[in-house]
Parts: C-alpha cells; structure tokens; sequence
C-alpha cells in the first residue's frame, strides 16, 4: 500500500474520503474540484484504450480518420478533432482518453456493476482537476483563466490546441480535464468527463489517490447504491440499461449477513 492508497473497512468511512476535501472556501460551499473513476478490479491501472493496443499517436491520427469517415457527418455539434475524439472514446473507440465523473456514486456503480468481479478488491480513482491544471504549458493555463473555467470544453481546447498534435508539440507532460458535448442522456446522467493526456502514455498513478473498496465490502455498497437509485437504469438510460439493471439486480448471490 502506498501513501496516495486507502483501503476502507466500511460504508461509513467510504463516505469520509469520498466527501471529506469538498469545503471550497472561496465560494463558502461544499463544491469538490475532485473527479472520480471506479473499476471493479482494483489491480488495474489509469490506462486508456490507446495504450492497452500498444499505439501511439500515428495509431491515434489512423483510428480518427477511419472513425471519421464511417460516422455519420453529423454526429458532433462541432467539427473540431475534440469533439470526435470525445465521442469515439463515447462509443468505445480506443483514444488517449479516460472517462471520469464528477459524483462518487457513479464511479462507485462502475466499481460494484460486475457481478463476476466480486471476489476481487474495486477501487475508485479520485484526482483533483484544478491542481493538475495548475501543470499546465501557460498558454492552456490562460485559456483556463481567460475563460473563468476550471475544465476545458471540447470548443475551448480547440481554440487552444486546434489538433491532436498540437498538445504533444507543447514539450511538456501534463493532464487535462475536459467535458464532453452532451451527445446524450448518458453522458449527462454519468456527469462525465475526460482526461487527456500529453504525451499519450503518460502515467497518472502518481497524481492520482486509490480508494481500495475490498471484495467483502462490495455487496453492501452495491445495496445502497441501488437503493440511492444509481443504477442502469438511470446511467444507461434507455432499454438496454433496463435490461441490464435487472439482469444484475435479480442475480442469484451469496449475500453476506448483516
């Protein structure tokens, strides 16, 4: 276990890492600058579907253009390479990026969704965003500050860093943090976000805190959840997040006893 780990021993205690560095003082409201990520394998690392294929960014330049061409033409609300690569990544094209979220219930439901990964520790990422920008080259730092924004939106990353090679052409390694066009529900309703990191492989684990959520604690944060109503159904709106909320809700299961 490292010093950026934690490994909790109950719901209770969950709840205080997850929520306990939320007081901002400058607004006088408990507004976290926290983005969050959960997977059901806590021995898996921040790695994004670009480098798990072993690519680069000419495999990335190639996957655009492939994915461009057979998408329809209107399936961005902007024509930049931002809005496509948010949306490939949308549709599990493997990009640079990864997804995060804004609420720790939703990366809480990613790290209790699979119910075959229950004999294994989950886990939830959290990494503070306005600290990572803090990195940044200055010229993206002032398009941050011009704007008064603390996340990039895939129009003012473009008006920065127009291509994708753009951002690698800077010299440096960071991590930026940018909210995806509302191409639907989904996207609203996980409260998502992107990283993007430059160069493509760079590794975030050093920035980044793991909240390790053990094998035997899983069933009863998976219970709350659904009892909170952060479920498929309301993540993956539509008949298929029907489907799959019920195919897991009515699973036979060895519960623990209270």
């Amino acid at each position: 276990m490292t010093e950026n780990e934690h490994r909790v021993e109950s719901w209770e205690e969950l709840q205080s890492l997850l929520f306990g560095e939320m007081w901002n003082e400058s607004l006088g409201l408990f507004r976290s600058s926290f983005a969050f990520r959960g997977n059901s394998d806590a021995s898996v690392g921040l790695v994004s579907g670009l480098v798990r294929l072993g690519g680069d960014v000419e495999l990335e330049q190639q996957l655009m253009r492939a994915f461009r061409k057979y998408a329809r033409q209107d399936a961005v609300p902007h024509d930049t390479d931002w809005d496509w690569l948010a949306l490939g990544q949308h549709h599990g094209l493997p990009t640079r990026l990864l997804d995060w979220t804004y609420s720790p219930y939703v990366a809480l439901h990613f790290a209790t969704q699979n119910l075959e990964r229950y004999d294994r520790d989950g886990i939830v990422w959290t990494i503070d965003y306005v600290q990572a920008h803090e990195r940044l080259p200055t010229r993206l730092r002032d398009a941050l500050a011009a704007e008064g924004a603390n996340v990039f939106t895939t129009e003012l990353l473009a008006e920065s860093a127009p291509g994708l090679r753009d951002l690698d052409d800077e010299g440096e390694a960071f991590v930026l943090f940018v909210e995806p066009p509302s191409f639907d529900s989904r996207i609203v309703n996980q409260y998502a976000l992107f990283s993007v990191m430059s160069p493509v492989d760079l590794d975030l684990e050093d920035s980044a805190r793991r909240i390790v959520i053990p094998a035997e604690l899983k069933w009863e944060v998976r219970d709350k959840l659904d009892q909170a109503n952060v479920t498929e159904r309301v993540l993956f709106p539509g008949l298929d997040g029907i489907s799959r909320w019920l195919a897991r809700y009515y699973a036979p299961r060895n519960r623990p006893t209270a």
